[in-house]
Order: C-alpha cells, then structure tokens, then sequence
C-alpha cells in the first residue's frame, strides 16, 4: 500500500497538543508512520515535499520531516506530467503546492493522500476522483491500522 502524506501531516506531532482534535490526529500520523517502519505501508516523498520542507525556517521542524521523509520508498520527481495534472487541480481549486502534492501522489500510483487541512481535503475530494484515495489521518489509519 503506497502513502503520500503532505507536510501538515508528516509536521502534526509538532502542533500544539493542547488541541484534542491535534492530538488524536497526532496519534493517527505516528501510527501511519509506525506502519511505514514496519513495512506494512510504503511512504512516498517527493520533490515537493523536499521543497516545502527545506524552505521551512524552524530546524526542528524540518529535521522532523527530513527523518519522516528518510522512511520512503521513493521520491517521486516533477514531470511534465506532474505539471499538467497539477494545472489541472488548480484550475479546479486547489492551490498551486497543493495541486503539486495531489499530482505528485497520484502520477506515483499512491493509494492514498493524506492531509490534515480541512480545506485542502475538501477541495481535493471534489476535484479528483483517484485514486489515490484523499483522506484525513484518521481516515487512513482506519484503513490501514491493525
């Protein structure tokens, strides 16, 4: 089972835990990464995510998603065919880097495309049809989980 999780999943152990809804969320992402390191699902990364994560300004944070994005299988590079299906999730809505993780996924053949942004997960569920399949963590944790 391939996994593409976008940065505010593999970042939500980071948040700020005085949030129930952050951390069970937290909990769901650990649990999909332990499933990674057990080789029960297969995480991908990508050039995107390499992008995001390096322009991020806090080290903690990006040596988090460096270590989380350390557990892939692959790294899905940009295409041309990346670039068209991502112009044409962003012409249905989603963000410009959004629609690069989307497109990203789902050129990589991944099953699933996890986000924690509420905004993005609606978006992306109205403007592709997948696979991959688009879902919250908890979602794919009750997917995939024991």
């Amino acid at each position: 089972m391939l996994v593409y999780l976008d940065l505010c999943c593999i970042q939500r152990p980071l948040d700020d835990q005085t949030q129930f809804r952050i951390r069970v969320e937290t909990e769901a992402v650990l649990g999909i990464i332990a499933l990674c390191e057990s080789g029960k699902v297969e995480l991908l990364s990508s050039d995107a995510l390499q992008y995001e994560t390096a322009k991020n300004p806090y080290p903690m944070r990006q040596a988090q998603a460096l270590g989380v994005l350390s557990k892939a299988v692959r790294t899905v590079r940009l295409s041309p065919a990346v670039e068209a299906r991502a112009q044409v999730l962003n012409g249905a809505g989603l963000k410009p880097l959004d629609a690069l993780h989307l497109a990203f996924a789902a050129e990589a053949g991944a099953d699933y495309f996890c986000t924690c942004d509420d905004k993005l997960l609606r978006r992306a569920q109205a403007a592709h049809s997948g696979p991959p399949k688009v879902v919250s963590p908890l979602e794919l944790i009750g997917e995939v989980g024991p």
